[in-house]
C-alpha cells in the first residue's frame, strides 16, 4: 500500500506527457489561410492578456490568504495553499493556450468533413483535460508524500487540505471572472448583431465577435479547467481528511493497519481513473457524418471506455485493500460506493443531456414557444430548468443512499469495534469516495468539455474568414454537440460538488471535535436556525451579483457596438476595407469582468470566516443551507441556459422559420437570458459551496480557540 501514492504520481506524469503528445499532434495540423491565422492570433492574444491580468489580481488575494493561513493555521499550510493555486492557474493557462491554437486548425480540417475536424478539436481539449488531471493529482501527491510521509509534520492533513483551498480560490475567481467576460461579449454581440442589425452570428462586421470568441476560451476553457481541477482535487482530499480527523486518534493507538487502507483507497481510485482516461482518450475518432447522434457516439466513446475500465479496476482495488476480514467486512461495499458514484455522475449527465439537447422534447418545446414571442420562450426555459432539478435531486439522493450503504457494508465492524470512531463514519466515507467515482475520469471528461469552445471558435473563424458555407455546416454540427457535452460535464461537476461538500462538512464536524469543540446542528437552536437561513440565502445573492455583473458589462458592450455601427461609415453595410475596432470590445470585457469578480469571489471566503469566528454552530447551519440551495440553483441555471441555447440552434437549423424569423429573434432573447445562467452563475455555484466548506474545514481549529 505504501507504493500507491507513487503510482498515482506516476500516472499524473503520464497524463502530462499525453498532454504534451496531443499538443504536438494539434500543432502539426494546418491553421489555414492568412485570414484564419490572423483571427486565431487575435483570439489568442486577447485570451492571454485577460488571463495575465486576472491572475495578477487573484495573486494579491492569494497572498493575503496565504499569510492568514500561515499565521492562524501553519506556515506549511500556506505553502500547500500556494502550490494548489499555482498549479490550478497553470493548468488553465496551458489548456487555454492550446485551445486557441486548435480553433483555426479545426476550421481548416472541417473543409474535409467532421472525420478530420472532430479529432483535432477533441485533442485540443484533451491537452486541457490531462493538464488539469495530471497537475491536480500530481501536485496533491507531492504534498501528501512530502508533508505526510517524509516530513511527518504536525497537523499534516490540515496542510494537505490547504492545497484544495488554493485550487478553490483560483477556480472561483476564474469561473466568475471568465464567465462575466464571455457573457458580456456574447450578449452584446447577439443583441446588437443578430437582433438589431440582422447580421449572422460571428459576422466579421460585428465588433464584439472577437471578444466573444476570446470569452469562450477564458470562460469555458480556462475557467472550466480551474473548476474541474478544484473539483477533482477536492474529491480526493475529502475522504483523506475525513479519515484523518475521524480515525486518526484510533490509528495512533492501534497502529496504521486501520487508517492506511482508508487513506490509500481514494488515491488508488484516482490512479485507476487516470490510467483508464488515458486509454479512453485514444478511442475518440471522427466519422464522415455530421449527424449529431454519430458525432455524439464518437465523442463519448472515450468517456464510456474510461468509465468501464474504472469500474472494473475499482472492484479489484477494493478486494486488494479491504480483504482483511478481521478489520473490514465485505470488500465489495466500497466498490459499490465508487461505481455507484460513477453511475450517478453519468446519469446526471444524461439528465442534463435530456433537458438541453435538441433531440428531446424540452428543447423542442421551447423552440415551439418561440413562435409566440420572447416572453413564452423565457417562461419555457425557466420551467425546463426547474423541472430538471427534480430528477437531479433524486439521482443524487439515490447516489448518496447507495454510497452510504456501501460504506457501511465494508466499515461497520471497524466502527463497532472502535467507539472513538464517530457513528456513521463508514457511510459518510462511502459518500466521499462516491464523489471520486464521479470524477475519476476527469481527464477525458474535461477533454470532451473543452472540445466545445474549440468547436464554437472554429465556427466563428469560418464565418469571419468568409469560408464556404459547407465548412460552417460542419463546425455548427460540432458546436451543437459541444453545448450538450458542456451540460453533461456540468452535471458531473455539480453532482460531485454535492457529495464532496457533504464529506467535507462531516470532516469539518470531526475537526471541530478534534479541536475540543462540539458541533450541535439542532435546528431548535437559534444560532443554527439563523445560520441555516443565511446559508440558504447566500447562493441567491451570489447568483444575483454575478448576473448583474454580466448585465452591467453587457450594457457597455452593447453601447460600444451600437456606436461603431453608427460612427464607422460602411461598417454595417460591409464595405471593402472597413473593419471594426475589436480591440475596444476586448478591453471593455476585460476591465468589466476583473472589476466585477471581486465582490462575489470574496463573499465565498469572507462570510464563512466571519460566521465561524462568531459561532461555529451557526456556521454548521450556514453550510448546510448553502449546500442544498446552491446545488438546486446550479442545476436549474445550467440546464435552463443550455436548453435556451440549443432551442435557438434548433431554429437556426431551419425549424420554426429558421434564421432571421420572429421565432429566431425570440429564441436569441431566450439564449441571451440563459447565457449568464449556464456560463457564469450556474457553474460558479458548485465552486461556491465547496469553497465555503473547505475554508471552514481549514480554519476549524481556529474557530474553537
Amino acid at each position: 500500500m505504501e507504493v500507491i501514492p507513487y503510482l498515482a504520481l506516476g500516472s499524473a506524469v503520464a497524463a502530462l506527457l499525453l498532454a504534451v503528445f496531443f499538443y504536438g499532434d494539434v500543432k502539426k495540423a494546418s491553421p489555414g489561410n492568412e485570414r484564419m491565422v490572423f483571427l486565431m492570433t487575435e483570439i489568442q492574444k486577447g485570451a492571454k492578456a485577460f488571463l495575465k491580468q486576472e491572475y495578477t489580481w487573484v495573486a494579491g488575494f492569494a497572498v493575503v490568504m496565504a499569510v492568514v493561513i500561515a499565521v492562524v493555521i501553519a506556515p506549511l499550510g500556506a505553502v500547500s495553499y500556494l502550490l494548489g493555486a499555482t498549479l490550478s492557474a497553470s493548468a488553465g493557462y496551458a489548456g487555454m493556450t492550446v485551445a486557441t491554437m486548435a480553433n483555426a486548425r479545426t476550421t481548416e480540417a472541417a473543409k474535409d468533413g467532421p472525420g478530420k475536424a472532430l479529432p483535432i478539436a477533441f485533442r485540443g481539449g484533451a491537452v486541457m483535460g490531462f493538464s488539469v488531471a495530471g497537475l491536480a493529482l500530481g501536485g496533491l501527491m507531492v504534498v501528501y508524500i512530502l508533508f505526510v510521509k517524509i516530513l511527518e509534520v504536525d497537523d499534516a492533513f490540515e496542510v494537505v487540505t490547504a492545497y484544495g483551498l488554493g485550487a478553490s480560490t483560483i477556480a472561483l475567481f476564474s469561473r466568475v471572472g471568465g464567465g462575466i467576460y464571455t457573457k458580456a461579449a456574447d450578449v452584446g454581440a447577439d443583441l446588437v448583431g443578430k437582433v438589431e442589425a440582422g447580421i449572422p452570428e460571428d459576422d466579421p462586421r460585428n465588433p464584439a465577435t472577437i471578444a466573444d470568441n476570446v470569452g469562450d476560451n477564458v470562460g469555458d476553457v480556462a475557467g472550466m479547467g480551474a473548476d474541474l481541477f478544484e473539483s477533482y482535487a477536492g474529491s480526493i482530499i475529502a475522504p483523506i481528511s475525513l479519515t484523518a480527523f475521524a480515525v486518526g486518534v484510533v490509528a495512533k493507538t492501534s497502529g496504521d493497519d486501520i487508517a492506511l487502507p482508508l487513506l490509500m483507497f481514494p488515491v488508488l481510485v484516482a490512479f485507476i481513473g487516470m490510467v483508464a482516461s488515458i486509454i479512453g482518450s485514444f478511442f475518440v475518432k471522427g466519422g464522415s457524418s455530421t449527424d449529431s447522434h454519430a458525432l455524439s457516439r464518437a465523442l463519448h466513446m472515450g468517456t464510456n471506455v474510461a468509465m468501464g475500465l474504472t469500474a472494473i479496476g475499482v472492484v479489484g482495488a477494493s478486494f486488494w485493500l479491504f480483504a482483511d476480514g478481521d478489520i473490514f467486512d465485505s470488500a465489495i461495499g466500497l466498490a459499490i460506493s465508487v461505481v455507484g458514484g460513477l453511475i450517478a455522475g453519468w446519469a446526471l449527465g444524461k439528465s442534463a443531456e435530456y433537458y438541453t439537447s435538441d433531440h428531446f422534447g424540452p428543447v423542442k418545446k421551447i423552440a415551439q414557444q418561440s413562435e409566440t414571442g420572447p416572453a413564452t420562450t423565457v417562461l419555457g426555459g425557466i420551467s425546463t430548468g426547474m423541472v430538471s432539478v427534480t430528477s437531479s435531486v433524486l439521482l443524487v439522493a439515490v447516489g448518496i443512499a447507495v454510497a452510504y450503504w456501501g460504506g457501511e457494508i465494508t466499515l461497520k465492524t471497524l466502527a463497532d469495534a472502535n467507539p472513538d470512531i464517530p457513528v456513521g463514519f463508514g457511510g459518510i466515507y462511502g459518500i466521499a469516495v462516491a464523489a471520486i467515482g464521479m470524477l475519476a475520469t476527469t481527464g477525458v471528461v474535461v477533454s470532451v468539455d473543452a472540445y466545445g469552445p474549440i468547436a464554437d471558435n472554429a465556427g466563428g473563424i469560418a464565418e469571419m474568414a468568409e469560408l464556404d458555407p459547407s465548412v460552417r455546416e460542419v463546425t455548427d454540427a460540432l458546436d451543437s454537440l459541444g453545448n450538450t457535452t458542456a451540460a453533461v460535464a456540468k452535471g458531473f461537476a455539480v453532482g460531485s460538488a454535492a457529495l464532496t461538500a457533504l464529506a467535507l462538512f462531516k470532516s469539518f464536524e470531526f475537526a471541530i471535535g478534534a479541536a475540543g469543540g462540539q458541533l450541535d446542528l439542532n435546528v431548535g437552536q437559534v444560532e443554527v436556525f439563523v445560520g441555516l437561513f443565511l446559508g440558504a440565502g447566500l447562493p441567491f445573492l451570489f447568483a444575483a451579483l454575478t448576473i448583474d455583473a454580466v448585465g452591467r458589462a453587457a450594457q457597455q458592450m452593447i453601447e460600444e457596438v451600437r456606436r461603431q455601427f453608427r460612427e464607422i461609415p460602411g461598417l454595417r453595410e460591409g464595405l471593402p476595407g472597413v473593419i471594426p475596432d475589436s480591440a475596444r470590445c476586448v478591453a471593455i470585457s476585460t476591465q468589466a469582468s476583473l472589476k466585477e469578480m471581486i465582490v462575489p469571489g470574496a463573499l465565498a471566503v469572507v462570510v464563512p470566516l466571519v460566521i465561524g469566528f462568531i459561532d461555529y454552530n451557526a456556521l454548521g447551519g450556514f453550510l448546510a443551507g448553502a449546500l442544498v440551495t446552491g446545488f438546486a440553483l446550479a442545476i436549474f441555471m445550467a440546464n435552463a441556459g443550455g436548453a435556451w441555447d440549443n432551442a435557438k440552434k434548433y431554429i437556426e437549423a431551419g425549424h420554426h422559420g429558421g434564421k432571421g424569423s420572429d421565432p429566431h429573434k425570440a429564441a436569441v432573447v431566450g439564449d441571451t437570458v440563459g447565457d449568464p445562467f449556464k456560463d457564469t452563475s450556474g457553474p460558479a455555484m458548485n465552486i461556491l459551496i465547496k469553497v465555503m466548506t473547505i475554508v471552514s474545514l481549514v480554519f476549524a481549529s481556529a474557530f474553537v480557540r
